[in-house]
């Protein structure tokens, strides 16, 4: 593995954060570990350099003394950029970002950081609407690290996208870490931003549900599995995705097709756990196509979603990326170079200017088939995104 960059690499959405908190606060969510911090102290030194020290404020959360200081609200501080981390676990967040902006909106620049979905938790406080964007950072994707390489993909595939494995370069570490990774969500992340009672069957489900990916993900049978109601396995799915651990994807249905409407996929943000090399590539590309939907709708405000194409006769196509309600890539994922999935083509043949691609992880083709379906490698497809 040959890239030549660093942990403090230029993350994708930095410029545009700096342009938006020259007119609102800016809220940046996603998965632990991914790079927030490191982001978010680049923008500071970025922002304010050298001498200019007295301009820079960071706040850690889950640090005691800067926890004191912002519990004794010792506010205001001096003008400048003030980065809130991990601040969401406060339950009066939303009061003290919104009363600092609100008093001194033309000499703060307010950036807050947290691993959970910001914009859900909205404990005790007025409403921010108007007053902040909101940015999602996702895992290192094959056109972050500067490669078009099926090598590098595969590297990405081996040591997962989050920062740390995938620089360290080794299995064992990957492995380590994302063991680590489970653990610190479930205990710490977790417990402090949600009521959970039976926390050891949670984490049951957590080692349960990679072996799941790629099928419509059945909570009737998680219940069975866990000896819970079906209303408490919906709940922990639901705060899986707030705590960015896994994501779920829906049918898309044309009015052309008998597609299925309600049974959902998921996928993992840390693809190394799924075992299966075709199911992990699979996810793999879904992380990378969410990524791009999620960059696309927090820089431009376009409706993006991610969904999955699956009918009545059994046909399925792996991915389908919508904008604005409407289809604009099919996407079907395959380990290695073959030919055209009979379902893809299908789908195509229904929705002819959509264009539909195949990716594969082995084999360097880039074709166009006769039904104007592009075969090519993952590496070089996904480079064309974020």
């Amino acid at each position: 593995m040959n890239i030549k960059i660093t942990t403090t690499m230029n993350r994708y959405i930095n410029n545009n954060i700096i342009n938006d908190l020259n007119q609102k606060m800016v809220f940046v969510g996603g998965p632990r570990q991914v790079g927030k911090t490191t982001m978010a102290k680049g923008i500071l030194n970025k922002t304010y350099p050298g001498a200019e020290a007295a301009k820079r404020h960071y706040f850690n959360w889950d640090d005691d003394e800067d926890r004191t200081f912002l519990l004794g609200k010792k506010l205001p501080f001096n003008p400048g950029i003030v980065v809130l981390d991990e601040i969401h676990k406060y339950k009066k967040w939303r009061q003290l970002v919104k009363g600092v902006f609100d008093k001194r909106r033309d000499e703060l620049q307010i950036l807050v950081t947290g691993s959970a979905r910001l914009d859900y938790y909205r404990k005790g406080g007025d409403s921010l609407q108007g007053r902040y964007h909101y940015y999602r950072l996702h895992p290192l994707s094959i056109k972050e690290i500067g490669s078009n390489k099926s090598s590098d993909i595969t590297a990405l595939l081996t040591y997962g996208g989050f920062p740390e494995p995938f620089f360290a370069g080794s299995e064992t570490e990957s492995r380590r870490w994302s063991l680590e990774y489970r653990t610190r969500v479930i205990k710490d992340d977790l417990r402090d931003m949600e009521r959970v009672n039976e926390i050891s069957l949670l984490e049951r489900m957590v080692q349960r549900l990679p072996e799941l990916v790629g099928s419509p993900l059945s909570l009737n049978a998680l219940r069975e599995d866990l000896q819970v109601s079906h209303q408490t396995v919906s709940r922990w799915v639901n705060i899986l995705e707030r705590l960015y651990v896994i994501f779920r994807v829906y049918p898309f249905g044309g009015s052309q097709i008998r597609a299925v409407k309600k049974e959902a996929k998921h996928y993992h943000f840390d693809w190394t756990l799924v075992k299966d090399i075709g199911l992990r590539f699979e996810n793999l590309v879904a992380c990378h196509l969410l990524k791009w939907c999620h960059f696309i709708e927090d820089t431009q405000g376009f409706k993006m979603e991610l969904r999955y194409f699956r009918d009545t006769d059994k046909r399925e196509v792996d991915l389908v990326v919508m904008k604005e309600g409407e289809p604009i890539w099919f996407v079907e994922c395959k380990a290695s170079e073959q030919n055209l999935s009979p379902h893809l083509r299908y789908l195509h043949s229904k929705h002819p200017s959509v264009p539909a691609v195949q990716v594969f992880l082995e084999g360097d083709a880039d074709i166009k088939t006769p039904e104007g379906v592009r075969i090519c490698p993952a590496a070089v497809f996904l480079n064309e995104f974020v």
